[in-house]
């Protein structure tokens, strides 16, 4: 392969203070080591690629940074006998766009180990429409079913529904026969999360009981929690004895202001959900159900794409809390 022919790529890089990402030329040589170079196909905009654009130390290790948590393509070179030039392949996780350089770029090189074929039935397009929002809503639904919440349960919530985990979440299920409330601000969207396949639609206002009661009337056989502080602690004291909670996010906040009464009085399952270093067997499965029983396909208004130069708005709209639905990335210029 040329080593010096350029392609473009989102680099974030020190700017004063702060850090500015703008797209950039860059070569093979540019690339961290690995055995795997894939020509990418499509990205995707996830939360964490949001704060990576603005060099957050708890993403990003050093500046410059490429971001992008995952993306899918073809393999161009492989220095691996479990690749060949021409396999479809994708990555989430492990440590691509954090806190090494990640899929907002052309070409990615990475170790073997992060590499999954691509699923029988998906195309690269299809399978980051998932990305590791699919990847992660896949685990939390896992959760619940190891945990034993069945559609006959009771009903199941998701919060933060509008973003990509919970879009996922409430498709999958919502196909697999639960009865979902889908818990947004964003009013404008509510017709849409029916669309999907809530069987009830709710404002933030559900998220937000009195803090000083230890335990809620019971309400949830199951719960996919995308926002964690006071809302996740909200859902905890409302889940019904033996159900479970899937936790995977943090964007209202770090802290659990909450008693143990759901645990030891309810026995309440609280699910934490780890993507970026799931252990291969879990991930393989999880792309399994995607590609199978659990695929399910996102009406057309839930999806956005675009390209390297249009991603910065993109990230703007998320970090301002208007974002909708699926972002997905090609990595070249408008």
């Amino acid at each position: 392969m040329n080593l010096q022919q350029p392609f473009p790529a989102l680099v974030v890089r020190s700017a004063g203070d702060s850090a500015a990402a703008s797209v950039e030329n860059l070569t093979l040589a540019d690339l961290p080591p690995g055995e795997v170079v894939i020509e990418v196909e499509y990205s995707s905009l996830n939360y964490k690629d949001a704060l990576a654009s603005q060099g957050h130390p708890g993403v990003v290790r050093q500046l410059p940074h490429v971001p992008g948590i995952d993306c899918a393509g073809r393999v161009v070179d492989s220095t691996s006998d479990d690749y060949q030039p021409g396999d479809a392949v994708l990555v989430t996780g492990y440590e691509l766009g954090s806190p090494g350089w990640g899929g907002y770029s052309q070409y990615v090189r990475v170790p073997a180990e992060w590499v999954v074929a691509m699923p029988a039935g998906l195309t690269p397009r299809q399978a980051m429409i998932y990305g590791t929002a699919g990847f992660t809503a896949a685990q939390c639904v896992a959760a619940l079913i190891h945990h034993g919440v069945e559609p006959s349960s009771g009903p199941v919530v998701v919060s933060g529904a509008t973003g990509g985990v919970g879009t996922l979440s409430v498709a999958i299920l919502a196909k697999l026969g639960y009865e979902v409330t889908a818990v947004s601000g964003k009013a404008d969207r509510h017709d849409a999360l029916r669309e999907l396949g809530a069987a009830e639609v709710a404002g933030r206002e559900l998220l937000s009981a009195d803090a000083d009661r230890p335990l809620l009337k019971s309400r949830w056989a199951g719960v996919v929690d995308t926002v964690g502080g006071v809302p996740l602690a909200t859902l905890i004291r409302s889940t019904t004895h033996r159900g479970c909670v899937a936790a995977c996010g943090l964007t209202a906040g770090e802290q659990l202001p909450l008693t143990v009464h759901p645990f030891i009085l309810r026995g309440v399952n609280l699910a934490g959900i780890d993507s970026a270093k799931c252990p291969r067997g879990p991930r393989m499965e999880m792309w399994r159900h995607l590609s199978g029983d659990w695929q399910v396909d996102l009406p057309d208004q839930f999806i956005c794409e675009v390209t390297l130069d249009q991603l910065p708005q993109q990230i703007e709209s998320m970090l301002a809390s208007k974002h909708f639905g699926r972002t997905l990335v090609v990595p070249k210029i408008g």
